[in-house]
């Protein structure tokens, strides 16, 4: 009988441990809850002329560089993305009217991947070069991300909302130019 009762008690921690490193993992909640974000674009200060040098040249005001519409690849994916360069000459990634599912450890990249419609889609994000903007501030609205001063943006072609948990991405756009 205290057998019984050991593998019963063994097999029910187990089972609880099992348990919660399955939603730590799979976090399931999230499928329930969005996140919705709405910041502004930035504000951004024209250097000034003391700083700039001879080889800068500041425009009057944020310069479109490209731009994308979202498609859909393992969660039904909308809104659009700009790059912009500010007046300072920094740059950003702007995601505009984002509607996607909320997950695990989603990621903001841009990669160098072509962007296909569908499952087709899916993996193909990671095959090759790729700089993690940071994570995903919200699974909804309008959100600003830094593009490093030392990315060439000439070398990479879209932007995914990338799931670091599953190795799969949300969505993705295609960058064009304005």
């Amino acid at each position: 009988m205290r057998r019984r009762r050991k593998l019963w008690v063994a097999v029910a921690a187990v089972a609880v441990a099992g348990l919660v490193a399955g939603l730590a993992l799979f976090q399931p909640w999230k499928l329930w809850v969005d996140e919705t974000v709405d910041e502004a674009p930035p504000v951004v200060v024209a250097p000034s002329v003391a700083a700039a040098s001879a080889t800068e040249s500041p425009s009057a005001g944020p310069a479109l560089l490209a731009q994308g519409r979202f498609v859909g690849h393992e969660h039904a994916t909308s809104g659009t993305v700009q790059v912009v360069r500010a007046p300072d000459g920094s740059r950003y990634l702007r995601l505009a009217d984002l509607d996607t599912s909320n997950g695990p450890l989603l990621q903001v990249w841009l990669t160098d991947a072509p962007v296909r419609p569908g499952k087709d889609g899916w993996y193909v994000f990671d095959d090759g070069r790729h700089v993690d903007l940071g994570p995903l501030k919200g699974n909804k609205g309008s959100q600003n991300y830094t593009v490093p001063a030392e990315v060439e943006l000439s070398q990479y072609r879209s932007v995914s909302i990338w799931c670091a948990r599953f190795h799969v991405s949300f969505g993705a756009a295609e960058l064009n130019p304005p």
